[in-house]
C-alpha cells in the first residue's frame, strides 16, 4: 500500500542528494578532489561524513530487524561497529593519513615495495566493496516496497542511478556534504521515532518482555504473506482472509471472515490476514517462536538457533571491532584529513557519533517485539523501524514519521552506497585503469551498473549478515597487513601477500559457502556463517610466520618508511617517501 509520508521523505532524500552531488561537477576537477578532497576536510565535518557513510543499512535497518528476530544478542553487531573506531583511532587513523597513500593498494606497495601485492590487494578492495555494497541494494529495495506498494526492483534501480550519478559528477569532494548532511538526517530520524513511540503513543509495558506470556497482536493487524507459508495457531480465533488459506481460495474484495482452528495452516501466497486485537500471534510452521527468555540471551543466535552461541559471538566480535580497520571506504576518508593529528581528533568524534546513534536501534527491536508480532510471520523483521510509526499511530503524526523514517532509510543506502562506489571506482582507476578523472568516472559507471544487477539478486538476505560477511572479509585481509605493516618492522612482502590471500580468501569462500545455503548446523554454520573466528587469526599467523621466514624479502628502507607513518607532518621527511 502507498504511504504517502514515506514516498514524501524518500523524494527528498533523492532529490537532495542528486542536487548536492550534481554540485560536484562545478567543485571537483583534479583527481586529488575525486579521491581524496584535496586533503582539506576539517574533522568535525570529516566525522560527521564518515558517520554518514558508516551507518549503513545494517545499522539503520538491519541492528534491529536482526535484534528483533534472533534476540538482544544481535546487539554485539551495534557494539561492534562502534567500538571498532576505538582499535582505528588507536593504531591506525594517523599513521595511515601520515603516509600520504590514496588507497589501501597504494599504501600495501609503499610500505612493503610489492607491485604484485597492491594487485592483489586491489581485488580485496572490489571484493569488500561489493559485498557491502549488496545490502545496501537489498534494503532500499525492501525501503522502496513498503513506501510505494511497489516492486522490490525499483528501489534498487533508483539507489544505482542516484549514486552512481553523484560519484561519477563530483568523487569525494562534491559527496563530502551530503554525507555529513545525511548523519543528521538518520540520528534524527531514527531517535524522534523511537522517543516518540515511548513517550506518547500507547505501546505495551516495556517490561513485559521479560514475562511468558506469548505474543499477541496489541492492535487489529493485517499480515501480508508474499509466499507460500504455514502457520501454527495456539488458541481459535477469527480471522478475515483474502487470498488462499488451506487450499481454499478467498476473493471477496473486503476478506472473507474465517474461523482459524488450533494446529497448522498453509497460507498461500499474495495472501492478507486480518488478526483481531488481543489475540496470540501465530508461530511460523515447523520453528518454535523464541521465548523471551531466550530474546534476553546477551549470546548471539545463528538465524534465530542457538548454534554454538559462545563461539558465533566471538566471531562477531572479531569481525567487527576488527573489520572496521579494514573497510577500504572508511579507511580512504582518513587520508581526506590535512594531517595526522586531524585524523586521530576525526576518529574520536566519529566514536561520540556513533554511540549516540547506536542506542535507538536497541529500542525499536523491543517495541518491535512487543507492538509487531506480525513481522515474524511476513518474515520481515527487518522492516519493524518502517512498519512502527504506521502501527502506532495515525493521521498526521503518522505520516511525519513514515517520512522521517523511510527519509532515513534511504540516506542510510545512499551515503554508504556513495563511499563504497568511491572506494571501488578509485581502486578501479587509480589502481587498474589509469590515474585521471575520465579513468574513475567510467570505473564508477561500471561498478554501479554491476553492482545494481547484482543487487537484484539477493532478495531475502538479512541485510545484517550481509554486513557481518563483508566485515569478516575485511577483519581477514586488509585489518592484518594495516596492523602489522604499520607497527611491525619485519613484515615482509611475501608474508603480507600469502597472509592476505590465504586470510581474505578464506573469508571469501566461507561468505560465499554460506550464501549458496552450505553450513545450516553445527560447527560448519560456525566456520562459514561467522568465519572470523578462524580467518583472522589465520591471517595474522601467515603473516608473522612466513615474514619471520623471509627476512630476505624485506622491503627497502623500512625504518625510512616506518618513520613516514609515525613521525609528526613537520618532521622532514627521507628522500623517497610519498608525498602527503
Amino acid at each position: 500500500m502507498n504511504d504517502t509520508g514515506a514516498v514524501i521523505g524518500v523524494v527528498a532524500v533523492t532529490v537532495a542528494t542528486a542536487a548536492v552531488g550534481s554540485r560536484g561537477l562545478r567543485v571537483s576537477r583534479t583527481r586529488e578532489d575525486f579521491l581524496v578532497a584535496a586533503r582539506q576536510v576539517p574533522s568535525a565535518l570529516n566525522a560527521a561524513a564518515i558517520s554518514g557513510e558508516y551507518l549503513s543499512a545494517a545499522s539503520f535497518l538491519g541492528v534491529a530487524g536482526l535484534a528483533m528476530a534472533d534476540g538482544v544478542g544481535a546487539l554485539w553487531y551495534a557494539v561492534g561497529y562502534a567500538a571498532g573506531y576505538l582499535v582505528l583511532l588507536a593504531v591506525v587513523a594517523a599513521p595511515l593519513r601520515r603516509f600520504g597513500a590514496y588507497t589501501i593498494p597504494d599504501f600495501a606497495e609503499g610500505r612493503l615495495d610489492s607491485p604484485l601485492l597492491r594487485k592483489v590487494a586491489t581485488g580485496f578492495v572490489l571484493v569488500i566493496c561489493v559485498f557491502y555494497l549488496l545490502p545496501q541494494m537489498e534494503g532500499a529495495g525492501e525501503t522502496l516496497q513498503v513506501a510505494f506498494g511497489g516492486p522490490y526492483w525499483i528501489g534498487v534501480v533508483v539507489l544505482g542511478v542516484v549514486v552512481t550519478a553523484a560519484i561519477a559528477s563530483g568523487g569525494m569532494k562534491g559527496i563530502t556534504f551530503v554525507q555529513s548532511f545525511e548523519f543528521w538526517l538518520k540520528l534524527v530520524a531514527i531517535a524522534l521515532p523511537a522517543l516518540a513511540l515511548v513517550a506518547v503513543f500507547y505501546h505495551p509495558p516495556l517490561d513485559s518482555v521479560a514475562g511468558n506470556a506469548p505474543s499477541v497482536f496489541p492492535r487489529a493487524t493485517t499480515v501480508q504473506f508474499s509466499s507460500p507459508t504455514g502457520i501454527d495457531v495456539s488458541k481459535p480465533v477469527v480471522v478475515v482472509v483474502r487470498g488462499s488459506l488451506d487450499a481454499v481460495a478467498y476473493s471477496a474484495p473486503g476478506g472473507t471472515r474465517v474461523s482459524l482452528a488450533v494446529g497448522a495452516h498453509r497460507v498461500g501466497s499474495e495472501t492478507s490476514i486480518a488478526f483481531p486485537p488481543g489475540s496470540p500471534a501465530p508461530t511460523l510452521g515447523g520453528t518454535a517462536a523464541l521465548t523471551n527468555r531466550e530474546w534476553l540471551s546477551p549470546l548471539l543466535r545463528l538465524g534465530g538457533r542457538s548454534i554454538h552461541p559462545l563461539a558465533a559471538t566471538y566471531g562477531i566480535i572479531l569481525a567487527t571491532f576488527l573489520g572496521a580497520l579494514g573497510l577500504p571506504h572508511i579507511l580512504v576518508r582518513f587520508y581526506t584529513n590535512p594531517d595526522g593529528q586531524t585524523a586521530r581528533r576525526t576518529t574520536a568524534i566519529v566514536v561520540v557519533l556513533l554511540s549516540c546513534f547506536y542506542v535507538w536501534p536497541a529500542l525499536l527491536a523491543l517495541l518491535g517485539r512487543l507492538e509487531a508480532p506480525g513481522l515474524y510471520l511476513s518474515k520481515s523483521t527487518d522492516t519493524v523501524v518502517l512498519i512502527l510509526p504506521r502501527l502506532a499511530v495515525a493521521g498526521t503524526a503518522e505520516r511525519v514519521l513514515s517520512a522521517l523514517v523511510a527519509g532515513g532509510a534511504f540516506a542510510a543506502f545512499l551515503s554508504t552506497s556513495s563511499g563504497l562506489l568511491i572506494a571501488t571506482a578509485g581502486a578501479l582507476s587509480h589502481d587498474i585503469l589509469g590515474k585521471g578523472v575520465r579513468a574513475f568516472r567510467w570505473s564508477a559507471l561500471g561498478a554501479g551498473i554491476v553492482v545494481t544487477g547484482a543487487g537484484l539478486a539477493i532478495q531475502g538476505k538479512s541485510i545484517n549478515v550481509l554486513v557481518g560477511w563483508a566485515f569478516a572479509v575485511a577483519a581477514s585481509s586488509f585489518c592484518p597487513l594495516l596492523i602489522l605493516g604499520i607497527w611491525w618492522t619485519r613484515l615482509t612482502r611475501i608474508g603480507a601477500l600469502v597472509g592476505l590471500l590465504l586470510g581474505g580468501g578464506a573469508a571469501s569462500g566461507a561468505v560465499i559457502a554460506a550464501m549458496a545455503g552450505a553450513g545450516q548446523s553445527g560447527w560448519p554454520a560456525i566456520m562459514l556463517q561467522v568465519p572470523a573466528i578462524w580467518t583472522v587469526p589465520l591471517s595474522f599467523a601467515t603473516m608473522v610466520s612466513l615474514s619471520l621466514l623471509t627476512p630476505h624479502a624485506l622491503p627497502a628502507d623500512v625504518m625510512g618508511k616506518l618513520r613516514a607513518l609515525h613521525l609528526p607532518e613537520g618532521v622532514q621527511r627521507r628522500p623517497g617517501m610519498p608525498e602527503r
